[in-house]
């Protein structure tokens, strides 16, 4: 996608129309404004009818933003896009095209305040180097989730609570333009052959983008903006557990028992994950796989495996348990899945038997006993003909413990369990339960109030973790 096609929300079939070369000094390019060059000719393919919407969407705005929106177009045709694009320097850019618009603005008589005149430099500068009119609320640290409901809606979430901004896209192209910038950057598509995509951006976040036909009102853009940051102090500041129940989960780190974390969407199953690896010994080599990589582990050894969807030609398609089988075949001390969905989770299993102890991964699931039932439908996935008992062995051999999170009605992410799993009774897998958390009501601002406890069962584990140098003192597992 060239300079123009970001700041005007249009993908060209054509050539772009040449624009008249700006000056260069010491053999670097500057950004400069020159005559309007020939109209860009409205594209075809599958965003040209929403061009055909524009002038009927914009006529709706006030007269200040019909202003800026017009000024903002004869600002494009004049910039000097090709001299732009040759900066790679993202600084150098920001400071050439903040300069050529103010040289600009200032030879126009608009009536303009100041604090306008600076909005419309910054919407420009988020067109060419950012996400458009969601590149504030990207860059605000507090905002959890970005969710594009066409051009028109945008919704955040901030500590667990959705809410609608005053911001939007000038069209369906535009807010089109954004996603297919994000995807190309990964080497990912989107268009009418291939209407949905999973992609990140370059700090980790993970991105999700479908679009019409099989999105009805428009095209729509979900940015998770996981907390790879948080720290395991962090999470027991903000209440998401107590430092008891960071001992005990660090010692299973550190034991090499297999965890599995489950949790529903957006509960902090991929917070919890990256979080518990920070007590993985730095001499240990890792192999991470995921369908869009944003697990930030800080050991030195780590070894980063993405699963890719097919082209064009619906060919090369390399999913999670292809990945998973090569890593076999890598030498790793641990295996770290993002999320298990589909058959890999069968090769998950074979792995943890077969001598990958201390892996951990992550399933979609309300509750522990939901998440083993889970786990036997993926297997049933890999096309096995294994007896019910036969998998449930197979699982209650592999997995030790099960970290169950939720987000709670008030926003507030929580551990709400800890479950050992200690094997087999007749045709069942048996737990029982070590830590939870128990809800006692709710506040006058709205907030559960609750505490963790627990339940006074002593894991069986406690003897791995003892070998492994791990001490934990009785009074950690009685009940308050």
């Amino acid at each position: 996608m060239t300079l123009r096609d970001r700041l005007t929300g249009r993908k060209t079939n054509g050539s772009i129309p040449a624009v008249v070369p700006s000056e260069q000094s010491d053999g670097q390019a500057a950004a400069a404004v020159a005559p309007p060059p020939v109209p860009v000719p409205v594209p075809q393919g599958h965003g040209s009818s929403m061009y055909q919407r524009r002038n009927v969407e914009e006529t709706s705005l006030n007269p200040v933003d019909q202003l800026k929106v017009e000024l903002h177009r004869r600002l494009i045709e004049r910039l000097d896009l090709e001299a732009l694009e040759q900066i790679k320097d993202e600084g150098e850019l920001t400071a050439q095209i903040r300069q050529a618009v103010f040289e600009f603005l200032r030879g126009e008589s608009t009536p303009l305040s100041q604090s306008e005149r600076e909005e419309i430099v910054e919407q420009i500068i988020y067109e060419v180097t950012g996400l458009g009119p969601i590149e504030p609320l990207f860059r605000d640290q507090t905002i959890s989730d970005i969710l594009v409901n066409g051009a028109r809606e945008i919704f955040i979430e901030r500590k667990g609570r959705l809410s609608r901004v005053n911001a939007s896209f000038r069209n369906d192209a535009h807010l089109l333009a954004v996603i297919d910038r994000i995807v190309t950057r990964v080497g990912r598509r989107v268009d009418e052959s291939s209407p949905m995509v999973d992609a990140r951006l370059p700090d980790g976040s993970r991105v999700n983008a479908i679009i019409p036909p099989l999105a009805l009102d428009g095209p729509m853009l979900s940015i998770r903006r996981f907390g790879a940051g948080f720290t395991v102090p962090q999470l027991v500041a903000a209440g998401a557990m107590t430092e008891e129940m960071v001992n005990l989960l660090a010692g299973c780190v550190v034991a090499r028992l297999n965890m599995l974390i489950s949790g529903g969407t957006g509960s902090g199953k991929t917070t919890m994950l990256n979080a518990l690896s920070s007590f993985i010994p730095g001499s240990e080599r890792v192999v991470t796989i995921e369908d869009a990589a944003e697990l930030r582990l800080q050991q030195e050894h780590v070894v980063r495996l993405e699963t890719r969807p097919p082209n064009a030609e619906g060919r090369g398609e390399v999913v999670a348990r292809d990945l998973v089988k090569n890593a076999l075949r890598m030498r790793p001390d641990r295996i770290l899945v993002g999320e298990v969905r589909s058959a890999e989770a069968l090769d998950m299993l074979q792995a943890m038997n077969t001598g990958h102890e201390g892996s951990l991964t992550t399933i979609h699931a309300n509750s522990p006993r939901d998440a083993l039932a889970r786990l036997e439908t993926m297997i049933l996935f890999a096309g096995t003909n294994l007896p019910n008992k036969a998998m449930r062995e197979q699982i209650s051999s592999a997995l030790d413990v099960i970290v169950q999170v939720s987000r709670l009605s008030d926003g507030s992410r929580r551990v709400i369990s800890i479950t050992e799993v200690t094997g087999m009774e007749g045709d069942v897998i048996a737990t029982q339960e070590i830590y939870r958390y128990r809800r006692r009501g709710l506040g006058p601002d709205g907030r559960i109030i609750g505490n963790f406890e627990g339940t006074g069962i002593r894991p069986t584990f406690s003897e791995r973790l003892k070998m492994a140098g791990v001490e934990l003192p009785i009074s950690l597992f009685q009940t308050d």
